[in-house]
């Protein structure tokens, strides 16, 4: 396990203000090299790995040990990309739709103990077409349970903005349309909401290779088309950014994929004007 801090600057894209940022890195077990979701569990993390990987969710302290590997049975990693969780249980998004040709989109419901419960179907309203296609509206990898729905955001590569929907957890085919989108000039990797804070959290990273956290404080899902946020610049290079999870609304916990060098990582992120 190897931990560093560093004092860094993060800047805050939204005005001319900037703020000082600790960012905490540690890194990963090989075993999770395309970590792709985090969630707390038991006060330890559990994420996945994506597309590819097995049906399996893994646990693992914030200094980077690893705890255990839980396969999930019954279920299939065709493109895991998020998690989630309420009180009641976790929710593996199998979302990931890279070229727009999927017609198989879940989302598993798995209760606390590991086991597969029962799955929630999705499609979308406004695809017509299933034609392979890199620059599409139909693929998603953000997910955060809010109240009683899901709201999944996706990563348009097309207009580098990302739609949100909202989706019920009871356990149904759902055909879904966008309720609000935001212009975030980036492709959204990931998700998260805290109910205390009322803090909705997202990442991101553009084609050049740059990587965003956008927070949105008060957030209200009744009140979802006048959100505002504020957008940061994470200076993390190499790095591949697909999960966040809120501690407060000014603390973060990111992975990053191995990005080629064999190292997952995870990084605390706390802004601090």
């Amino acid at each position: 396990m190897t931990y560093k801090k560093y004092l860094i600057c993060l800047t805050f894209i939204s005005s001319f203000l900037s703020a000082q940022i600790t960012l905490e890195t540690v890194k990963l077990p090989k075993k999770i090299d395309e970590t792709s979701g985090l969630e707390f569990f038991k006060g330890h993390f559990v994420t996945h790995n994506d597309s590819g990987g097995k049906p399996k969710l893994y646990t693992f302290t914030s200094e980077g040990d690893f705890l255990k590997s839980h396969k999930i049975k019954g279920a299939t990693n065709i493109d895991w990309e998020e998690l989630t969780a309420d009180n009641n249980y976790i929710y593996i998004c199998d979302t990931g739709n890279n070229y727009g040709t999927r017609k198989d989109l879940k989302i598993y419901k798995i209760d606390k103990d590991f086991i597969l419960k029962d799955s929630i179907f999705i499609s979308y309203e406004n695809q017509k077409s299933f034609k392979r296609k890199r620059k599409n509206r139909y693929d998603a990898e953000a997910v955060a349970s809010v109240d009683s729905v899901l709201l999944l955001f996706s990563k348009d590569r097309k207009k580098l903005s990302t739609q949100v929907y909202s989706i019920p957890k009871e356990a149904k085919s759902y055909i879904l349309k966008p309720i609000a989108e935001f212009q975030v000039e980036a492709l959204v990797t990931a998700a998260d909401y805290d109910p205390i804070s009322k803090t909705l959290a997202l990442t991101s990273y553009t084609f050049e290779g740059d990587q965003y956290l956008y927070r949105f404080l008060n957030f209200n899902i009744n009140d979802i088309n006048n959100s505002k946020f504020e957008k940061y610049l994470i200076p993390a290079k190499p790095a591949q950014i697909e999960a966040i999870k809120i501690e407060d609304s000014s603390s973060f916990w990111i992975t990053s994929e191995d990005e080629g060098d064999g190292v997952p990582r995870l990084f605390k992120t706390c802004i601090d004007f």
